[in-house]
């Protein structure tokens, strides 16, 4: 898994600019998934969501700071139970000290650990990372400064050794190994020797359009053109170094003989804007943000090299995974398999997929192959950090005809011929949010569609 790593930036997602050749023979032994959505455009709630099976309010997460319960049953437990070795290697944003049936666990504190033990020379030459406290251009790396350490000492090249023990131990056990990469995540690390591989100068930009004035962050009005295309080329650099150590992963896999019989998922936590409707960040239902990179291989099993445009969610690599592996599912999934798709049946996959940021303006979306539709409350004031200019939008809703405006820069909510379709997606949105409720809810007698949605989009943290 990366971290905020945007399907358009990969090779085989059609980049001419991303560096991603592991990835992207990854993708040539697979399947492609070209519609595949996070169920939340945000760290926590989209890991904990994809690793439970449940969408992100169900499974009680809509904070990024909230821990993962310990009664919620993660993908690794079950695996356990049925005699896996299990083991989770860098982030996984659990929130608390728990292994959630992760019995071998690597992350940060290793690393920093393994950093004071063996210090390497030279010093740093970007500054700590301050989000918000300093200029959005220092925290975006948009001098494209390099970390000052050398390759073999960045956390993602431990990592990628790390996992590499794991596959290396002799065990008659099957294994399940997770391993999540910080990159590309701000400030876009990468080491010395990347420095200077993209030309700031030649990177591409989101499209700003007509009518995101109002929902641009303040945080960002100020970004220069040059600083805004040396943040672009920041990030592909620090995909480039996560591509790197995706494939130490890979190669080891080969070099163990476990490549035709294993079971191996890429998939981004969700996608990034970098600077598309005037945003670097996810945290919106932006398309580059909501949809991300998903690559399922296993060569004895499936043929590779080919693409699906179904409509997929991450919370339905759960159960994917119990199904090609043989294992039974628990009760209380949410997601459906993609195996069919995995075998070539040419289904359409899902009627629509769903997402929901419950941390911001306490908003939902639900797009189906033709329109994506936004619901907002907009009552709350935002405690994300990327406040407007302008007051709290209040009640709102979106529209947009995403095969013929694929960039989303017209909103047809409030145009005339469009109330119909509202109405259709909000009752889909209504139906989804209830049916994916925790056992025992029920809204109170009498309680109207709208005000249904309402209360199911306040945060679970903090609802009655």
């Amino acid at each position: 898994m990366g971290d905020d790593h945007a399907a358009y930036a990969m090779g085989a997602y059609g980049s001419p600019v991303a560096r991603t050749p592991n990835l992207d023979r990854l993708a040539a032994r697979g399947v492609r998934f070209d519609r595949a959505y996070t169920n939340s455009p945000v760290c926590t709630a989209s890991r904990q969501s994809l690793i439970t099976g449940k969408l992100p309010h169900s499974a009680g997460i809509g904070l990024l700071q909230t821990p993962l319960a310990a009664d919620q049953l993660t993908i690794a437990e079950h695996l356990k139970d049925s005699g896996y070795r299990t083991g989770a290697v860098g982030k996984m944003h659990f929130n608390s000290d728990l292994k959630h049936g992760f019995d071998y666990r690597v992350d940060r504190a290793d690393y920093q650990r393994q950093l004071k033990e063996h210090p390497p020379g030279g010093a740093r030459v970007k500054p700590p990372w301050k989000p918000f406290k300093d200029p959005a251009s220092i925290w975006l790396n948009s001098d494209v400064l390099p970390v000052g350490l050398r390759d073999e000492d960045m956390h993602g090249t431990y990592f990628a050794r790390r996992a590499i023990e794991f596959l290396e131990e002799k065990s008659e056990e099957p294994f399940c190994l997770w391993v999540s990469f910080y990159e590309p995540h701000s400030p876009f690390d990468f080491p010395l020797e990347y420095a200077g591989m993209f030309d700031p100068g030649r990177m591409p930009v989101g499209v700003v359009g007509p009518e995101d004035g109002r929902q641009v962050p303040a945080v960002f009005r100020d970004l220069t053109p040059e600083q805004k295309r040396g943040i672009v080329a920041a990030y592909y650099t620090s995909v480039a170094f996560l591509d790197k150590n995706v494939g130490l992963v890979l190669d080891a896999l080969g070099r163990l003989g476990l490549e035709e019989e294993t079971l191996v998922v890429y998939a981004g936590d969700h996608g990034y804007n970098l600077g598309h409707h005037g945003r670097f960040e996810k945290h919106s239902f932006w398309e580059p943000a909501v949809r991300a990179p998903l690559l399922v291989s296993h060569p004895r099993r499936f043929a590779g090299g080919r693409s699906s445009t179904a409509l997929v969610e991450f919370i339905d690599l759960f159960p994917t995974i119990l199904d090609v592996c043989g294992v039974s599912h628990p009760p209380g999934l949410q997601g459906r398999s993609l195996l069919p798709l995995l075998a070539g049946e040419t289904s359409r996959g899902r009627e629509y997929v769903y997402s929901e940021y419950l941390f911001g303006w306490e908003e939902a979306m639900i797009r189906t192959a033709k329109w994506k539709f936004i619901y907002t409350k907009g009552d709350m004031a935002r405690t994300d950090g990327y406040e407007t200019d302008y007051p709290r939008p209040g009640k709102t809703r979106r529209l947009y005809d995403v095969v013929k405006d694929p960039d989303e820069m017209t909103d047809l909510a409030g145009r005339p011929g469009h109330a119909r379709i509202v109405r259709e997606l909000q009752a889909k949105l209504y139906e989804r949010l209830v049916a994916a409720q925790p056992r025992g809810w029920q809204a109170p007698r009498g309680m109207s569609q709208e005000k249904v949605i309402d209360e199911l989009l306040r945060p679970p943290e903090g609802r009655k």
